[in-house]
């Protein structure tokens, strides 16, 4: 027979360790939790769910508060129709330039050093840059390029070139594309950035331990990854650029070639009284074509975060 084992003080065998009895405290009720967000539900409410609520309720009323399909049929024909077209246009433009020189520049800040000079200097501008908008880009751009700005000057005075020659490009679609371009740029710069981040050098260390090129890698490996988040980064220029007003409405200051300034002109025209709901129906196209494009993106980063 096994002889029991027996402790120093000669008793039984000692129970296994016990378990710490952890006092986590009372538990935070959940009201807590809540009251937290209040002010920013709060705030999302007042400003932008209930504007949209509004907007999606006057898009099918009349005049006298009645259910109506006019106002959308309306936006299928007319001026309203030549209007999406071209904000769709400029949009997809301006997201393209953006995005492609965008992503070299955020390929040049990529391969240099992390803690680099060039890396800080770029970020920093593209967060300032992303953001400015509105009268003072419309401004500087004035300023610089306009009938009497100092680059348009200088060209005339020292080379005899005229940049309006042709016309007032600078207050059409070609100067909206020039301006929307400027900041199109740096937020392209802002979202693709961590995705070519995201690249792990063993990728491109396993590609050139089995021969192949920097074809083969960005074919086969670097461009797969990184094909989705620059879609998505090219949908979320696009909506940018689709929602913008403040540039357009301080820089065109006749007419309303995009969609945001007929929205502006159904809702303040003095010539053309009673269209607030057209332009609330306006607004309602607006909102679905942001929603599908933004759709589109975060489809494209749920897939792009599966490599990350």
């Amino acid at each position: 027979m096994v002889a029991p084992v027996t402790t120093a003080a000669g008793k039984g065998p000692s129970p296994g360790p016990r378990r710490r009895r952890t006092d986590s405290g009372p538990s935070r009720a959940p009201w807590a939790a809540w009251l937290v967000v209040v002010p920013f539900l709060a705030y999302a409410g007042t400003f932008l769910l209930y504007p949209t609520a509004l907007v999606l309720a006057g898009a099918f009323q009349d005049g006298d508060g009645a259910f109506t399909l006019a106002n959308l049929a309306e936006l299928t024909r007319g001026v309203h129709l030549q209007a999406f077209l071209r904000s769709i246009e400029l949009s997809a433009l301006t997201a393209l330039l953006g995005a492609v020189f965008g992503a070299l520049l955020s390929w040049a800040v990529a391969t240099g050093r992390r803690e680099g000079a060039l890396r800080r200097v770029v970020i920093a501008g593209a967060g300032v840059l992303a953001q400015f908008g509105g009268v003072p880009l419309a401004f500087a751009f004035l300023a610089t390029v306009g009938f009497q700005g100092f680059v348009t000057t200088f060209l005339r005075d020292a080379f005899g070139v005229d940049l309006f020659a042709t016309g007032a490009w600078l207050f059409e679609l070609p100067g909206l594309t020039l301006v929307y371009t400027f900041f199109q740029i740096p937020l392209m710069v802002i979202v693709f950035l961590p995705a070519l981040d995201g690249l792990r050098p063993q990728w491109r260390e396993a590609v050139d331990s089995l021969g192949g090129s920097s074809w083969t890698y960005w074919r086969h490996v670097g461009g797969p990854i990184l094909l989705p988040a620059f879609l998505g980064s090219l949908l979320l220029l696009f909506a940018n650029a689709f929602s913008a007003y403040a540039t357009a409405a301080a820089l065109v200051s006749q007419g309303s070639p995009i969609v945001p300034l007929r929205i502006r002109g159904a809702l303040t025209g003095e010539v053309l009284l009673g269209q607030e709901n057209l332009g609330k129906a306006l607004g309602f196209g607006m909102i679905v074509v942001v929603a599908v494009a933004m759709g589109l993106y975060a489809l494209l980063q749920r897939r792009f975060t599966r490599w990350q």
